[in-house]
């Protein structure tokens, strides 16, 4: 007969959990570690600041909540923001100039009424239509 078979592991400790980060890098500023975030699980609110600009940001947490949700969060508020003043500059000309719709070429001469430019020293077309 055989020999008896060993057990080639050997029992496992308990896996250590890494605590989540409360410092981060502020998006405004891109300096690491610059951004604390504290938890009031009491009153439900999660703050957090920046130590070098000083960009500050609230909003409500649970009693689930971590401090990445908080920096997640403040994430998603700022993408939100973006989007928001990007749309708004869209519809807005740019420059401070106004910028006149523009025709197709094809009936750009068509107009009875168009205007075309005639000044000093520039003689006007004759027209025998």
């Amino acid at each position: 007969m055989g020999k008896r078979k060993k057990s080639s592991r050997k029992p496992q400790g308990k896996k250590k959990n890494d605590p989540l980060p409360t410092v981060f890098t502020c998006l405004f500023c891109n300096h690491e570690k610059s951004v604390m975030v504290e938890m009031n699980k009491k009153s439900g609110v999660g703050e957090l600041h920046c130590k070098v600009c000083g960009q500050k940001f609230q909003c409500g947490i649970n009693y689930l909540s971590a401090p990445v949700d908080v920096y997640s969060e403040w994430i998603d508020a700022a993408d939100a923001v973006a989007q928001d003043s990007k749309a708004g500059s869209d519809d807005a000309p740019t420059s401070s100039y106004r910028q006149a719709p523009r025709s197709s070429g094809a009936n750009r001469y068509d107009d009875e009424d168009d205007h075309r430019y005639e000044g000093e020293g520039i003689v006007g077309d004759d027209e025998d239509d």
